[in-house]
């Protein structure tokens, strides 16, 4: 039977052409998965949800699933209820509780960058989409805290009159509640989304105000959110071996013997990265980042339960998996960990990363607690020689459209800005988007562009929207960061640009910074080294000048994983991870003076071993994966040493060599003059 082609199938429709492509689904099931699919975001491939229905789909079953999916879209759209109201719901089941206040953090489950609509919890309560902060709410009184990279944006989003927003260094969420609740207090918190480390920093800033901290296994702002989205769905798919390089069977068995040697029969897996990586799967359960949101626990033989939605496993994944890897439905997790301790199991969790609902648990049911680090971390993050390769391929994949991108940017932007019709921060950032899709290779952007101009620069974090979007002129730098997800591999690239002629103080800073950026990449350094023994290195220029900048110097990067990734970064913050082979890090000193521009310049490196004869130990140094040119207009050479400019030059070269070749005639052109030898 079969719909009029443009028409809406009806249910009886529905049904018959489901059951024509051998699907056995009930349409209310079917529905119910639909909404799961709109609580995901919809990538690259819009079809690829498709995959959670039927392996091959026809056509005309992929047009009804379609239609099905915008009526359920255009059914399932509703207001946001205003924020007094929002407030009065929180504050009635605090009331029911006998609470004088709750955290609302920006953390779900699995404390990830990026979360899904169903626990942006923090954003549907104050209306604040930053990427870092907590909301407190007390019966007279709520507040929301953040840090200096969202200063402007709490000020545009978030109401005042209903919430006090304060920098979350300047006035912490304990301070504040120290004040406002001075004859102590009970203040609740979802032992979901707090880990032990910081529960326990609550607890010691809070005693001396007699603050009791309540445990919560349910949220609050759940009762009072009568729209939430339902979990998102997405397909959860194979990582192919020659993408991973290392069966999911030879992690597990490695991870397991370590576990064995500690005397732990298990560990507790709540990263969604983690699992991906253990499992050779991915998912897109969260904007920029394939992972399906999920929880494992990893037994001493190699098992692995895994406890996900059955419906996010495709066919071709459950081929993969092996009778080792157990499905478990997320409700039987609180029973597994039930049985564990039932049996004074000793059990590893990571206190920085595990919700603490997860130590109460075990502990209430009689397990030996091992608090240690996800051991997938260090592991995912020592990539193998696979993934190295595949990087190296995607970086040489992602430098066209990037420097296609680049060569545009330079042809237009003052053309555009004297006709009186400029290129916007939007409009580039979307020219990049495009670009990347030619490749006919990008499976998502690796996080939101960072496509920013003049004083909007100056916010490292910054994210442009349409109240923001400012237009490229003259006289300003424009700053851009962005990076692409690849099969093979993970981009983030940052570069910094002048729209005409900049002042001498923007070029001599861009200079310095230039110079600490150099500097770090030729360093070699014995094994042993962590990232905060030579973040110096990236500063020194800026503080013989009097200057610096207030974020890390670098960050892990994943393979078709998390773009920002541990255990490793390189940053003023002591950190006792030493930089290994293998590991990816970014390289991005910059430089950002508030209310006029923003210097960032950012390359990600691999840490490989350097044979120097005469070495009396192991070497180790930084091989450049980006492959884009550094602005020659605003590079002043008198402030380069000759090995600085040898060290361009030769990067240049490299650049031109790679790329050059993949260009048509006018970007090729144009690329030659940007890596010709400075002098």
């Amino acid at each position: 039977m079969t719909a009029g082609e443009g028409s809406p199938a009806s249910d009886a429709e529905l049904v018959e052409l489901l059951r024509q492509n051998g699907i056995v689904l009930e349409l209310d099931d079917l529905e119910a998965l639909l909404d799961g699919v709109l609580a995901a975001p919809e990538g690259e491939d819009s079809l690829a949800w498709t995959a959670l229905v039927s392996e091959n789909p026809s056509p005309e079953l992929v047009r009804v699933f379609q239609d099905l999916k915008a009526r359920r879209r255009s059914a399932g759209s509703k207001k946001r209820p205003p924020i007094a109201e929002r407030l009065a719901g929180v504050r009635a089941a605090m009331a029911e509780r006998e609470l004088d206040g709750f955290f609302v953090p920006r953390a779900d489950e699995h404390q990830g960058e990026y979360v899904p609509k169903r626990a942006d919890r923090l954003a549907w309560l104050t209306g604040f989409t930053g990427s870092a902060g907590i909301a407190l709410v007390l019966e007279e009184a709520a507040a929301i805290f953040s840090d200096g990279r969202y200063t402007l944006q709490l000020e545009q989003q978030v109401d005042g009159a209903h919430f006090e927003r304060l920098h979350v260094t300047e006035q912490p969420p304990a301070e504040w509640l120290l004040e406002k609740l001075p004859n102590g207090g009970r203040v609740g918190y979802d032992t979901m989304l707090h880990t032990p480390t910081q529960v326990e920093a609550l607890i010691q800033a809070l005693a001396p105000g007699g603050i009791e901290l309540v445990p919560l296994d349910d949220n609050l702002v759940d009762h009072a959110w009568s729209a939430q989205p339902p979990a998102p769905l997405s397909p959860a798919i194979p990582h192919p071996l020659e993408f991973a390089g290392r069966s999911s069977e030879d992690k597990r068995a490695a991870l397991a013997d370590d576990l064995a040697k500690r005397g732990a029969e298990a560990a507790v897996l709540t990263l969604p990265d983690s699992i991906a990586w253990l499992l050779n799967l991915r998912g897109a359960d969260v904007p920029r980042t394939p992972f399906c949101l999920s929880f494992a626990v990893l037994h001493a033989d190699g098992a692995l339960d895994w406890f996900v939605d059955k419906r996010k496993v495709t066919p071709a994944l459950a081929r993969t998996l092996g009778n080792s890897v157990r499905l478990q439905d997320p409700d039987a997790l609180g029973a597994a960990l039930d049985g564990l301790g039932a049996r004074g199991a000793k059990v590893l969790a990571d206190p920085g990363s595990a919700g603490i609902w997860f130590f109460r648990r075990l502990a209430a049911a009689g397990a030996k607690l091992l608090y240690a680090p996800d051991p997938c971390q260090l592991a995912k993050a020592c990539k193998n020689p696979v993934e190295v390769a595949g990087t190296k391929r995607t970086h040489e994949r992602d430098a066209v459209p990037l420097i296609r991108f680049l060569a545009w940017l330079d042809r237009e932007a003052c053309a555009r800005a004297d006709s009186g019709n400029p290129i916007t921060e939007m409009e580039a950032a979307d020219k990049l988007h495009g670009l990347r899709r030619e490749t006919g290779k990008l499976r998502d952007l690796s996080f939101d562009t960072i496509s920013s101009v003049g004083p909007n620069g100056a916010l490292n974090h910054y994210r442009v929207t349409e109240e923001t979007n400012r237009p490229l002129t003259r006289g300003e730098f424009y700053l851009v960061d962005s990076g692409g997800q690849y099969s093979d591999g993970t981009t983030d690239v940052t570069r910094t640009l002048p729209i005409g002629e900049v002042s001498v103080e923007m070029a001599e800073r861009y200079t310095l910074v230039l110079k600490g950026h150099l500097a770090l990449g030729r360093q070699r350094f014995p094994k042993g080294t962590t990232g905060s023994q030579i973040d110096a290195l990236a500063r020194q220029y800026l503080w013989q000048a009097g200057l610096d900048f207030d974020h890390g110097t670098g960050h892990g990067v994943g393979s078709f994983l998390s773009v920002h990734e541990g255990p490793q970064r390189i940053s003023k913050v002591p950190n006792s991870i030493a930089l290994q082979p293998g590991m990816i890090v970014s390289n991005e000193p910059g430089y950002y003076k508030p209310g006029a521009y923003g210097i960032r310049i950012e390359n990600l490196e691999v840490v490989e071993e350097i044979d120097l004869p005469g070495r009396e130990r192991p070497l180790l140094g930084f091989h450049t994966l980006t492959l884009a040119p550094y602005d020659r207009r605003v590079i002043r050479l008198d402030l380069l040493t000759g090995e600085e400019q040898a060290q361009i030059d030769a990067y240049h070269a490299r650049v031109f060599a790679t790329v050059g070749q993949h260009l048509d005639e006018a970007d090729r052109t144009w690329l030659a003059a940007a890596t010709q030898p400075l002098a």
